[in-house]
């Protein structure tokens, strides 16, 4: 029905016993958030130029519109960066990140934070849940990138 008003669906919608759902997802420039890119670039600054580094890199089907921050790169490992500058909703973040790597060709991934007091608290207060799904200290991951490896398993990462 061309040029119907979202209303005038959901009433023909709820007469079926349907109801109308909608999901808006963002377009434009894939990286919004100049912090956001300045983190990144920070981490890049410290990472062996033996990486290949990408970065807003799909996942999923294509029309899956979720993309990791960065994938580093070497031979065939690949390690997921999600960069974040303030931590919020850290439930959300490790669900957001165990889902793209199930949905990806990445073994593990990366919390890059932004070293700021609030940050440094939110690691303080859920320690135990942080050390459970990201379980390479973040200093002994970035040893490991600055020497050219990826770490054996998933870090939270400062910088």
């Amino acid at each position: 029905m061309p040029g119907a008003s979202v209303v005038c669906l959901t009433r023909l919608l709820s007469v079926a016993g349907l109801e109308l759902s909608a999901r808006a997802y963002p377009t434009g420039a894939p990286l919004r958030d100049k912090a956001q890119l300045a983190l990144l670039n920070r981490l890049r600054g410290q990472v062996a130029a033996t990486f290949t580094w990408r970065t807003e890199v799909p996942v999923g089907a294509v029309g899956d519109l979720r993309a990791w921050d960065a994938v580093l790169s070497l031979g065939e490992d690949r390690m997921g960066i999600e960069a974040e500058t303030r931590l919020t909703d850290l439930q959300a973040v490790q669900r957001r990140i165990t889902l793209k790597c199930r949905d990806s060709e990445v073994g593990q991934a990366v919390i890059l934070l932004a070293g700021t007091r609030t940050n440094r608290g939110m690691i303080r207060t859920f320690e135990t849940s942080i050390r459970n799904a990201f379980p390479i200290p973040g200093r002994v991951a970035l040893r490991a990138l600055r020497e050219g490896q990826l770490s054996s398993g998933s870090a939270l990462i400062l910088v």
